[in-house]
C-alpha cells in the first residue's frame, strides 16, 4: 500500500476505526472523516486531532482530502453504499479500501498476535496488549475493539516493539486481511448469520483464517470447539481451558471478592496469579491472554502477574457503574450474544450470590434476534427480574415479525417487562431492585449516568425517610 499524506475514514466513530485514525495521527498525518452521530469517542477523537463531521453531504469533505493522489479512504462495512461521502470518493476515482485491509497491511510487518472468536476476543487482545505493555522487555502497538480502562484508548503506541496485538474481528470476514504470528481462537459459536447465512460458512471462515498464521507461528485454540483448523506447515498448536489443555489454570481461589489461580504452561508453572477484574469468565480470558504472551522470547513472568492483578478491563466489559456500601450495585456489560449473556448473569450470580439480580436487556440487530431468539430467552430466565428492551436495529431494516417480544415470551421468570428504551429511566425509578446487569451492544449505555443518578437519589431519599 502507498504511502498517503492524507487519510479519510467513513465511519470514523467505530471502535475499531478510532484505533487506526489515532495511529496515523501518531506518524503525522491529516485525518479526517464522517460519523453518523457525535458520542463520547467522536469528541474525544476531534481533541486528538480528527476532523469529524455528522452530515455525509460532500461537501464538508475538507479541502485537503479532495487530492485522489494523496487521500486514502479508509470505510467500515457498517455504512451503506448510498452514503453520499463514499458515492463521492468511488465516483472520483479514489483509493477506497476497508478499514480491514489497512489493519492488515499496518500489521504485517510485525509479529501480530490476533485475538478471534464469537466473544471474549475484546478481552482476551485486551489483557495481552497490557501484559506487553506492561514488559519493557516486550512493550506492543495495540489495536482493539474496546477503550482500555488502564490507558483510556483502544490504540497504544510504541514504534520500538516488534509487536503488535489485533482484535481480529469475523464480521464481514474482515480478518481474513491479518497474517498472525500467533493466533488464539476463543470460541466458534455460530454469529453473524445475516453475513455468513450458516454456521458450517461460519466455522469455514475461522478455518481459513488458521490457514493464514505464519509458518513460523503459533495457533491457540479453545478447547472442545467445532473448529477443524487448518494451519500451515510449521505452526505449532496448542490448546486451552479453564481446567485443562496445554494451558490451563489450577488451585483456582475464591476470597473475599477476589480471585486467584496458578497459571500452568509448557514453560513451568506462574503461582498466585489475581485478576484484576475478579469475574469467573476472566480466568479463561486470562489463560488466552498469558498463553499468548507466554510464547514470546520478551515473556516475563513477573511482570506478567502484575499485569494481570493491576488490568481493569475495557470499557463496557463487565463495568461498575456503582459499587457504593449501602446503595445498588450496577454493572454494564456488552454482551449481546446468548452465550456472552449467560456468562455474563452466570459471574454477577456468582459475585453475590445471596442477591436478587435484575437484568436490563437491549437486543442488538433484527437478524440477530431472529437467529436466537430461544437462546436469549433461556439466557434471561436465569435472572430474577428482566427488563427486557425493543431492538436496536444498528446497521439494519426492520425485519417483518422480528421484535423483542419473540425473546419476551420465552423468558421463564416470573418477574419480567417489555419496555421501550424511552421509558426505561421511568422503569428504572418504579423498580426495587438490588442488583442491576445492563446488557447488550446498542445505545442503551448513554442512559447509564442518568440511571446512576435516579438510583443514587432514590436510596438518599428513602434513607432520609
Amino acid at each position: 500500500m502507498k504511502e498517503y499524506k492524507n487519510l479519510y475514514f467513513v465511519g470514523a466513530g467505530g471502535i475499531g476505526m478510532a484505533a487506526l485514525e489515532r495511529y496515523f495521527l501518531s506518524r503525522g498525518k491529516k485525518v479526517a472523516g464522517y460519523d453518523r452521530t457525535s458520542t463520547e469517542l467522536t469528541e474525544a477523537l476531534i481533541k486528538d486531532g480528527v476532523d469529524i463531521v455528522f452530515d455525509d453531504d460532500p461537501a464538508l469533505i475538507p479541502v485537503e482530502m479532495r487530492d485522489k493522489s494523496n487521500t486514502l479512504v479508509v470505510y467500515t462495512p457498517a455504512v451503506p453504499d448510498s452514503h453520499r461521502g463514499l458515492k463521492y470518493f468511488r465516483e472520483n476515482g479514489f483509493d477506497v479500501v476497508k478499514r480491514a485491509a489497512v489493519l492488515g497491511e499496518v500489521t504485517r510487518g510485525s509479529k501480530g498476535l490476533c485475538f478471534a472468536g464469537t466473544h471474549g476476543k475484546t478481552t482476551t487482545s485486551s489483557m495481552a496488549a497490557h501484559i506487553l505493555y506492561s514488559t519493557p522487555a516486550a512493550r506492543c502497538n495495540a489495536f482493539l475493539g474496546g477503550v482500555l480502562r488502564n490507558y483510556d484508548s483502544n490504540f497504544l503506541l510504541a514504534p520500538e516493539s516488534p509487536y503488535s496485538v489485533i482484535e481480529a474481528d469475523e464480521f464481514d470476514r474482515s480478518f481474513h486481511h491479518l497474517t498472525p504470528y500467533v493466533a488464539v481462537i476463543t470460541a466458534t459459536d455460530p454469529d453473524h448469520l445475516d453475513i455468513y447465512g450458516t454456521e458450517e460458512a461460519y466455522l469455514e471462515s475461522f478455518a481459513h483464517f488458521t490457514e493464514l498464521i505464519r509458518p513460523d507461528g503459533y495457533l491457540i485454540v479453545h478447547k472442545g470447539l467445532k473448529l477443524k483448523p487448518r494451519p500451515q506447515a510449521g505452526v505449532k498448536m496448542f490448546e486451552y481451558s479453564r481446567d485443562s489443555g496445554d494451558f490451563h489454570a489450577e488451585n483456582i481461589r475464591h476470597n473475599e471478592g477476589l480471585i486467584i489461580f496458578d497459571f500452568v504452561y509448557p514453560g513451568g508453572k506462574i503461582k498466585d496469579i489475581e485478576l484484576g477484574v475478579p469475574v469467573e469468565i476472566n480466568i479463561e480470558n486470562a489463560i488466552a491472554a498469558l498463553a499468548a504472551t507466554s510464547l514470546l522470547p520478551d515473556f516475563d513472568p513477573d511482570a506478567a502477574r502484575k499485569a494481570i492483578a493491576t488490568f481493569m478491563g475495557p470499557k463496557r466489559r463487565f463495568e461498575f457503574y456503582l459499587k457504593e456500601p449501602g446503595l445498588p450495585v450496577i454493572i454494564d456489560d456488552y454482551a449481546h450474544h446468548p452465550d456472552e449473556l449467560k456468562a455474563s448473569i452466570k459471574s454477577v450470580k456468582a459475585l453475590y450470590p445471596t442477591r436478587e439480580l435484575t437484568v436490563a436487556f437491549q437486543p442488538h440487530l433484527y437478524s440477530r434476534t431472529r437467529d436466537f431468539a430461544p437462546e436469549f430467552a433461556e439466557a434471561l430466565s436465569l435472572a430474577d427480574k428482566v427488563i427486557l428492551l425493543d431492538i436496536y436495529p444498528a446497521r439494519e431494516e426492520p425485519i417483518p415479525g422480528v421484535s423483542s417480544k419473540i425473546i419476551f415470551d420465552d423468558i421463564k421468570c416470573d418477574k419480567k417487562q417489555l419496555i421501550k428504551k424511552q421509558d426505561l429511566i421511568e422503569t428504572i425509578k418504579n423498580s426495587n431492585f438490588d442488583i442491576l446487569l445492563t446488557a447488550g451492544a446498542g445505545d442503551m449505555v448513554e442512559l447509564l449516568p442518568e440511571i446512576v443518578e435516579v438510583v443514587k437519589k432514590a436510596s438518599t431519599d428513602f434513607n432520609a425517610r
